[in-house]
């Protein structure tokens, strides 16, 4: 999941709070100058672009399923496996249809946004319990209409908010090893204690998990491959490895906060580039002296970038990017022709870093929750003196 954990300043302008007055204030002086973007902006969202924006920011593979359809999402439709592939998961209810054009109401996108965070088994993630959940994640009053239709704007901020809630969240995590080394995991596998891996009640097989452990702040990054622990008030049994890692074997068990990264096959280790979080977006680190530098601002009509991906940089430089909106790498194809594909979410409280190791031109294929993407190509070269 996008990290989202809030800086304190003395203003403290980058709590929720904050940030949502001034959303509020900067859409007011929208509203006054570009009336129709800001009414777009507002505007209820439908079911289907309402459920495609909370999926794309797990980060999860849609596989293709044997499921009977929708009769009202056919498969030239945009997001069809996802939403097929979704029915078949429990995430959305299985019913004959989905209505993908009609207004998503409050209580539609609650339920949505916790089976998609998985905050909980699905059996215990139905209707009877969305008002439990709420209480346990309070992204909206218990007071509020859960009828009401809702726009863009506020699924966004339900998204950054409970995201921002799990991300904070303690957890009991203990050790499995010896006891189970060899043995066949819930998904298939043969558990390896030298491996690291985990067990979970709810994250989906193959979500890659960042543990830190709160005592001493080390973390270790683990593949799901197991279900479990099933000791009351335990909530991850991580692998030998992966909790030597950040603990000592005597402790047995820890405390541990858990950053929710996506599926394995879509987020890439070791990379070169990074999404941290900012009050605004940095200055790039690599613009050549003396060089007039032209930007590619914009991604689409209403997602741009605070300054965007420039045609010429200098080798050894960063690379910053932010935006109004959420947006996605998708792929990054380097001067080798060597193509890496990503599906890294940044929110508008983030940014994105990248530093080029190689001289020549560099294309960043960028998406928007929406599904539109764009291509942009930088020159990486040498400053000269």
């Amino acid at each position: 999941m996008l990290p989202h954990a809030w800086d304190s300043s003395i203003e403290d302008f980058s709590s929720p709070l904050h940030t949502r007055v001034v959303q509020r204030l900067f859409g007011a002086l929208v509203l006054l100058s570009f009336p129709f973007a800001a009414f777009a902006q507002d505007a209820p969202l439908s079911r289907r672009d309402g459920f495609l924006l909370m999926w794309n920011t797990v980060s999860r593979v849609a596989y293709d399923v044997i499921e009977k359809d929708f009769l009202d999402v056919g498969e030239s439709d945009i997001g069809y496996k996802e939403i097929l592939y979704a029915k078949d998961r429990g995430i959305l209810d299985d019913t004959e249809s989905f209505s993908p054009d009609e207004p998503l109401t409050l209580r539609q996108a609650l339920m949505w946004l916790y089976r998609t965070r998985n905050v909980d088994e699905l059996p215990d993630m139905q209707d009877e319990h969305l008002s439990a959940m709420i209480a346990k994640y309070p992204v909206v009053s218990q007071e509020e209409d859960l009828t009401v239709a809702i726009s863009r704007s506020r699924v966004e901020a339900l998204i950054v908010d409970l995201d921002k809630m799990l991300d904070e969240e303690v957890h009991e995590v203990s050790l499995y090893s010896e006891k189970f080394h060899g043995d066949g995991t819930a998904f298939g596998e043969s558990f390896d204690m030298h491996a690291l891996t985990a067990a979970h009640r709810s994250y989906p097989h193959n979500t890659l998990v960042k543990v830190t452990n709160v005592e001493n702040n080390q973390s270790v990054t683990v593949r799901i491959n197991d279900r479990g622990p099933f000791v009351e008030g335990r909530d991850m049994d991580l692998s030998l490895a992966a909790f030597t890692t950040i603990a000592e074997r005597s402790k047995g068990v820890i405390n541990a906060r858990f950053e929710r990264l996506g599926d394995v096959s879509l987020v890439r280790e070791n990379s070169e580039s990074v999404i941290e979080e900012t009050d605004e977006t940095p200055e790039n680190i690599g613009e050549c002296p003396g060089t007039e530098s032209r930007y590619q601002k914009r991604l689409t009509r209403d997602v741009r970038f605070h300054r965007g991906v420039p045609h010429a940089f200098g080798i050894g430089g960063t690379l910053t990017l932010g935006a109004n909106r959420f947006f996605v790498l998708r792929r990054i194809t380097y001067p080798d022709g060597k193509s890496v594909h990503m599906q890294d979410w940044v929110s508008p409280d983030e940014h994105y870093s990248f530093k080029p190791g190689i001289l020549g031109s560099y294309r960043f294929l960028i998406g928007t929750t929406e599904g539109r993407t764009r291509e942009l190509t930088m020159q990486v070269q040498e400053c000269l003196e």
